[in-house]
């Protein structure tokens, strides 16, 4: 999960994002590299269709939410995005990808929600997105709305990925996608992509959803059916 050069594309392709998007993601705070970002709005763009929600599981600073919103608004649905925004595990203090910049001096703890918001407000699409605010089981158990696609990036251990497939891949609406970040299948990246990996594994065995695309670390599926996930 390194993080991302700021360069960009000087053309998007078709239907993709346009200069301005691609000004806005290239220089968030983050780590999709731009080859990803691309993949993910496509996928963001095809799901809109359907008309539902575009949910995101793992905000971290708006880098990802930029082109889920921009997806969202050419579609007219919504897009949401859930995070606690005091960091995931390989985030804390003393881990390779610990930002300071992110900590609440006043609290010694992260909380990177301040600089989403920045993100998006000068993205000029705070308009289109719904920030919920919170740890994703719990708004998951909460939640009974179909969703045109779910965007699992949350934490990278077992407990909190499958946590995220559990609690909102279920939401999933029929034709809908579910995209994965981060699926590494080589065991020396045990802690950044295991977990995405066996969970990506999980859906496709399942036999509720097929494979779309993968570019670099990101898989997108299609729900091909109601069964159990």
């Amino acid at each position: 999960m390194a993080e991302a050069p700021d360069s960009h594309p000087t053309d998007a392709p078709g239907p993709g994002p346009g200069p301005e998007v691609l000004d806005a993601f290239a220089s968030a705070k983050g780590f999709m590299p731009v080859d990803e970002g691309l993949a993910l709005h496509a996928a963001a763009t095809e799901a809109g269709l359907l008309g539902l929600p575009l949910l995101e599981i793992g905000t971290y600073c708006g880098r990802s939410t930029i082109l889920l919103a921009d997806a969202a608004r050419r579609a007219g649905v919504t897009a949401l995005t859930v995070d606690h925004h005091r960091g995931s595990e390989e985030q804390q203090p003393g881990w390779e990808y610990h930002d300071p910049g992110t900590v609440d001096a006043e609290v010694g703890l992260m909380d990177t929600l301040p600089t989403f918001r920045r993100t998006l407000h000068r993205a000029g699409l705070e308009d289109h997105v719904v920030a919920l605010v919170g740890r994703s089981p719990r708004i998951a158990a909460l939640w009974g709305t179909p969703l045109g696609m779910v965007f699992v990036d949350g934490g990278h251990t077992d407990e909190h990925a499958t946590a995220d497939y559990e609690g909102w891949a279920p939401h999933v609406a029929v034709g809908g996608l579910l995209a994965i970040h981060d699926v590494f299948p080589e065991p020396a990246d045990e802690f950044t992509g295991q977990a995405p990996y066996r969970v990506h594994r999980r859906a496709v065995a399942s036999g509720a959803f097929s494979e779309v695309s993968a570019t670099g670390s990101l898989r997108v599926l299609r729900r091909t059916g109601p069964g159990p996930v």
